[in-house]
């Protein structure tokens, strides 16, 4: 009896695991996630960038484009994995020198050029609310039913 009794708290407090786990992305890039001005502070900002990827963010041979291409690459996970990146490896000759700010300001530089809404709301540089904003390429569905055609008589 004592062991069924185990068996099912595992059971339970796995399940409650993978719901929070689920639940932490909550937010997604075209619920408007950062401002117009924060945007404008990171265009500024990109100047360094342009470098490397281009004055329209085209990219070169080396790096990579920050528009088009550069989407799909991101698919699956949260702008705090974009900003762990820009945060580690960015700019290419001084990599881990740009401030938690400027970073979430570049972001949302390239989410306004990716044709991402602003919002309200600035675009947090807190890592753990990066991780509730969940990075996707084309708009999530908000009508999960399908949509059923009447039959023609």
């Amino acid at each position: 009896m004592h062991g069924k009794f185990v068996a099912a708290m595992v059971l339970a407090i796995s399940a409650v695991s993978a719901t929070a786990a689920q639940s932490q992305t909550t937010t997604s890039t075209w619920d408007g996630v950062y401002t117009d001005a924060q945007a404008a502070r990171g265009s500024a900002k990109y100047a360094q960038c342009a470098m490397c990827h281009g004055a329209s963010l085209e990219g070169s041979g080396e790096a990579p484009p920050l528009t088009g291409r550069f989407i799909p690459d991101w698919v699956g996970t949260t702008l705090a994995d974009l900003f762990d990146k820009i945060q580690t490896t960015m700019p290419l000759f001084a990599p881990g020198t740009l401030s938690a700010g400027d970073t979430t300001d570049l972001i949302a530089f390239l989410l306004k050029a990716n044709n991402f809404p602003a919002g309200a709301n600035e675009l947090a540089s807190s890592v753990d609310v990066l991780k509730t904003v969940s990075f996707d390429a084309a708009k999530p569905r908000t009508d999960t039913k399908a949509v059923r055609s009447m039959p023609k008589r």
